[in-house]
Order: structure tokens, then C-alpha cells, then sequence
């Protein structure tokens, strides 16, 4: 049974896939805002409306029907730099009177799995009086998993006022930059800003898409949050792939025994096995280990893991990679850390990451293969340092990455 929540309220995300329908006695357009852990867009292109449909991770659906607009998070692809997206709900101010508030016709948030239709949780904000725009709801990232806050938060000057406030640049003629409002903090409710005076905005400017990495001219070289779709002229490169993992000892002549592993998680990022060196092969040899090093010594990769993506079971969605240090030493006594992902059929070298900075840690989360809802895998460099010296404390912090 659905619980209504009340403002200010959360809960857990049982599904990985939401949908946000916002209906409201007015007609009103709803936006979403991919946000940082410090409340603010990474680029205007982190605002999703409906001059600007899709972001990464994040779609908007108009209204059709009976059914009303709506905003669409796939937990799975939203970049891991994104704290939080914020669901929007503005007045059409071409079909508002002016001076027309929400008062009296506050709208509904219905949370749904967007897969099969279930509504999740509802929200509808009480005593709003002179706002044209209101934050509805946020999805938001906690540790490993993912959850819904009932806001609530009006603003008496539309989606611009919104957008500003959050970082995006808004032009309005003859004006120039909207002034800011005061900063929002995704995980307080404030109050309504009733005492700013309405005014007259202008809807925003398209943002930019996002470009789509792909393997379409090559090799490619990521920094630390970059991704890449495993797909050429808009399909699956390959079906067998592997991914190496090479070091060098920082001061010559000591040994490191690192040790790399693949972690897959199914889409409750649930851990479902664990391939190391304990534990050379699974799913069948859908992922094989080729072997443990444990010195790191002689040139080029110093161990390999094989991923045979069409022999994985379905409830597999995402790989993490990541090595650690069994001996004890820190990273920074390691050098020229990398990964690099092969066709395994022809032994190109398709994607290739470099640790540029080592932290003081034993254990470091590489990388990460995500299945998308296309069937595409896309993969993403992340380089995040944590303190473990085996894979099993690894899963934890490989899962809130996911």
C-alpha cells in the first residue's frame, strides 16, 4: 500500500528506474536538475525541460492524455558526480493569468517504477499561496542506494528563479542574468519565499546535450569520472572484452602484491559475485581471472580479468573493478597504475584510464561496466581510494558507486 509522504519527508527507491508525474488543477511544466553534492548543476546542460529533453540519466515526458508531465531517473546511468536531481514543477505562464499562484491547486508528485507502472510514494505540498515555481520532490543518492525527499519549496519567480538559484544561467531580455536567490540545500526543507515579489521570466535557453562518448574514432582515453558507450555507428562493438590492470613499485627493488577483482552487483546493487584471486571464475567463466601476480614485476599488465558480456546472466547490471593492496603498502608507493579495456577477440586496446594521483590507501575502485536499459554497456573511469586489502572490502564502497 502507498504511504502519502508528508513534506520533509523520505524513503528508500524500490525500484531502479522512477518516474515523477507531476498533475496539478493548472497547467504546468515540469523540469528536472541534475545537481552536485554542493546543490549546484556541473553546466547548463544539467537542466532537462521541455526544450531540452535529456540529460544523462535523466528524461523529461510531456504531458499526453490523461497522463501528465513527467521526469524519468535511471539511477543506474546517472553520472556518479550527481548527488541529486531535483524535480521542477512551474506555472505555463502563456495559459496563467498573471498574478496567478499556486494557491488553491497545489500539485501531486506520484513516484512510480517506471518499469511496470507500481506507484511508489505521493507527495502533495501544503499552504502554498503566491509561488509560481516549487521544488516537488528530489531523488537523492544515500551511501549505496537511492531515495525520494517530499520539499515542497516555492519560489514566487517561475522556473528561472529555480534554475538560478541552482547555478544555471538564465538570460532575460533586456535584463540581463537573473540576480541569485539564496543558496538551496537539497537536504533541508526551507520555507516558501513568499516575500520575494513576483516577477515576469522568461523560459530558459536550450542547454547543449551532453556529448555522447562513443568508440566511433577510436581508442579512447578517460580522466576520472569519464564514460564511454562500448558501441560503434550506434551498435555493440564487441561481446568479449578484458580488462588489465598494471603498477609499478615506486621505489625499485620492493615488491607490491596488488591484487585485482571484479565485483557484479545486480540492479538493487546487491553483490552477486566476486571474481579474485580465491576465486578465479564465474557465472560459468562468463568473468575469468587469467591469474594472481604478486609482485607486480615485468613490463606491461600485471593481471587480467575476462568478461564474456553475452554469456553474463540477466541479473547482472554493473561490474566494478578494483584492486588492492594485499601486501599493506599504500598507493603512493605504487606507480603508473592503469587499466585498460581489450577487444579480447583481436587484443586491441579500446579504453585505456591512468591513475595520475595516488592516495595513502590500500585499495582503489578502478572502474565500472554498467548495462544500460538499451542493452549498451558504457563504462566509467573512477579512481576512488579507499582502505582494504581484499576484495571483500571492497563491496561496499564499489556499491555506493554504482
Amino acid at each position: 500500500m502507498t504511504t502519502p509522504l508528508t513534506q520533509g519527508a523520505n524513503a528508500p527507491l524500490s525500484a531502479v528506474r522512477v518516474s515523477v508525474e507531476v498533475s496539478c488543477r493548472q497547467r504546468v511544466d515540469v523540469s528536472g536538475i541534475l545537481l552536485t553534492k554542493a546543490g549546484k548543476v556541473r553546466s547548463d546542460a544539467d537542466l532537462v525541460f521541455f526544450n531540452a529533453p535529456r540529460g544523462p540519466g535523466v528524461v523529461h515526458r510531456p504531458a499526453s492524455g490523461a497522463a501528465p508531465d513527467a521526469i524519468t531517473v535511471d539511477t543506474w546511468a546517472v553520472p556518479a558526480d550527481v548527488a541529486t536531481v531535483v524535480i521542477v514543477a512551474s506555472l505555463d505562464e502563456q495559459r496563467t493569468p498573471p498574478g496567478t499562484g499556486f494557491a488553491g491547486a497545489e500539485p501531486t508528485a506520484t513516484v512510480r517504477d517506471a518499469d511496470s507502472g507500481r506507484v511508489l510514494h505521493t507527495f502533495t505540498p501544503p499552504r502554498l499561496t503566491r509561488e509560481t515555481a516549487l521544488v516537488v520532490v528530489e531523488i537523492y543518492r544515500r551511501g549505496a542506494e537511492w531515495k525520494v525527499r517530499a520539499v515542497g519549496q516555492g519560489y514566487a519567480d517561475g522556473l528561472a528563479g529555480i534554475a538560478t538559484d541552482f547555478g544555471v544561467s538564465i538570460d532575460e531580455p533586456g535584463q540581463g542574468a537573473l540576480p541569485p536567490m539564496p543558496d538551496y540545500a537539497p537536504t533541508a526543507v526551507p520555507p516558501s519565499p513568499t516575500s520575494v515579489p513576483p516577477r515576469p521570466s522568461a523560459p530558459p535557453a536550450a542547454a547543449p546535450a551532453t556529448p555522447r562518448v562513443t568508440l566511433d574514432k577510436g581508442r579512447v582515453s578517460l580522466v576520472k569520472g569519464g564514460s564511454v558507450s562500448l558501441v560503434k555507428n550506434g551498435r555493440p562493438l564487441l561481446t568479449s572484452v578484458r580488462m588489465a590492470l598494471g603498477w609499478e613499485p615506486a621505489k625499485r627493488g620492493r615488491n607490491i602484491d596488488l591484487d585485482a577483482s571484479c565485483i557484479a552487483f545486480d540492479a538493487q546493487r546487491e553483490r552477486l559475485e566476486t571474481v579474485w584471486f580465491m576465486k578465479l571464475n564465474v557465472f560459468n567463466g562468463a568473468i575469468q581471472h587469467t591469474g594472481d601476480n604478486l609482485t607486480g614485476a615485468g613490463e606491461g599488465d600485471d593481471e587480467a580479468i575476462d568478461v564474456h558480456l553475452e554469456g553474463l546472466p540477466a541479473e547482472v547490471c554493473g561490474l566494478v573493478f578494483v584492486v588492492n593492496s594485499f601486501s599493506g603498502q599504500r598507493f603512493t608507493e605504487v606507480k603508473d597504475a592503469y587499466c585498460r579495456l581489450l577487444d579480447l577477440t583481436t587484443g586491441d586496446e579500446l579504453v585505456r584510464f591512468d591513475l595520475t594521483n595516488a592516495e595513502p590507501h590500500t585499495g582503489v575502485v578502478m572502474c565500472k561496466l554498467v548495462r544500460q536499459f538499451s542493452g549498451e554497456w558504457v563504462m566509467t573511469a573512477l579512481g576512488e581510494y579507499v582502505d582494504a586489502k581484499t576484495a571483500r572490502g571492497m563491496v561496499k564502497p564499489s556499491a555506493a558507486l554504482l
